[in-house]
């Protein structure tokens, strides 16, 4: 069953096209290819790169760090559900 997003950009074929021109712009600005660049040559370091696994996170100090895939990914309210106070 395909997330309530999926669902919607499945029926909205307009709306589908809006966003990827939209992720095809933001994910090719220099900032985010560093960031990608960070994580990879991170997870070379590590010896976990192709390997599938956890992934490489970004720390609040800089750093990096191990981590679920699911946390990673979910974090900051990308999930749709706003944060319980």
């Amino acid at each position: 069953m395909p997330s309530k997003s999926a669902a919607y950009y499945k029926k909205n074929p307009k709306a589908r096209a809006k966003k990827q021109a939209y992720d095809k712009k933001y994910h090719s600005t220099p900032e985010r290819k560093k960031y990608r660049a960070q994580l990879a040559a991170e997870r070379r370091k590590r010896g976990v790169m192709g390997k599938g696994g956890k992934d490489v996170s970004h720390t609040k100090g800089g750093g990096f760090t191990m981590e679920n895939k699911s946390k990673n990914r979910a974090r900051q309210g990308s999930g749709g559900r706003k944060k319980k106070k």
